[in-house]
């Protein structure tokens, strides 16, 4: 049966607009190139949408890919390429190994590593996050001092929300727990967040305070203890231990202007 002239006759900017409409972006966007694929190779119905959807869902992917990259916040890092293995005097390097695997995402297990300023952890943690998101996790790297005061500065209701978000996100790293000292409000906060991720979903916890500095990190705070029963009953602990190598990489950077004059 032969379709009415009209119905074969639709502008091809109202067709890209449909087709935008009702989501193929991908076939959208390059519809007169696509259109011009299909005609030189003669392919057939069924191939034309074969290729239709093999377009849109790789553009699907990159799609997703790009909008968990931005919202996990992790910015610019260095890869584990340029890890330096032998200058931390300790480092429990299959530990490290391992959790780049991903292997503790499933195992639903946190990772926690200690280590002084410049050894690396955020380092190693920004690493991780970074697989977890190309592996297609949803992930959020968040400071400590910048989760608390978010959580601190909500609604009681945009506080129970941005908690199911802390809670339920594939994978949450705390960087730099210890770096400052907060209220027992912000233990409690803290608490709340690694309580509800208990034994459901993985944390990175990255910090510069051995555990039994911990009081001194949350003063006055009544929750350390069950909040830390909590984190490490399932987790990977490594302490890394050595001389700061950003101080190294300014010494070397120094050396070298100096050898330039």
């Amino acid at each position: 049966m032969n379709l009415p002239a009209s119905a074969t006759t639709i502008p091809i900017h109202s067709l890209s607009a449909q087709l935008q409409q009702i989501g193929l972006r991908a076939v959208s966007a390059g519809l007169d190139d696509f259109l011009a694929r299909a005609t030189k190779g003669r392919w057939s119905p069924r191939q034309t949408l074969e290729q239709l959807t093999q377009n849109e869902a790789a553009d699907r992917s990159r799609r997703s890919l790009e909008r968990r990259l931005r919202l996990c916040g992790v910015k610019g890092f260095k890869p584990m390429a340029d890890f330096d293995w032998t200058w931390p005097s300790k480092i429990e390097r299959d530990i490290v190994e391992r959790a780049l695997t991903l292997d503790f995402l499933r195992e639903a297990r946190n990772l926690v590593l200690v280590g002084a300023n410049g050894l690396g952890k955020t380092m190693i943690a920004q690493n991780i996050c970074h697989a977890a998101v190309l592996a297609g996790t949803s992930v959020l790297f968040r400071s400590a001092p910048a989760l608390l005061e978010e959580l601190h500065r909500q609604t009681p209701e945009g506080r129970r929300r941005k908690l199911r978000g802390y809670a339920n996100v594939g994978l949450l790293c705390i960087d730099e727990v210890g770096y400052l000292s907060f209220d027992d409000k912000a233990a409690d906060l803290l608490y709340e967040v690694i309580n509800r991720r208990y034994e459901r979903k993985p944390l990175i916890i990255t910090t510069n305070r051995p555990f039994k500095e911990w009081n001194e990190v949350f003063p006055n705070a009544t929750c350390i203890a069950t909040l830390l029963d909590r984190l490490l009953h399932h987790a990977d602990v490594t302490v890394i231990e050595g001389d700061s190598y950003r101080v190294r990489e300014s010494e070397q950077e120094t050396a070298a202007r100096r050898r330039k004059k």
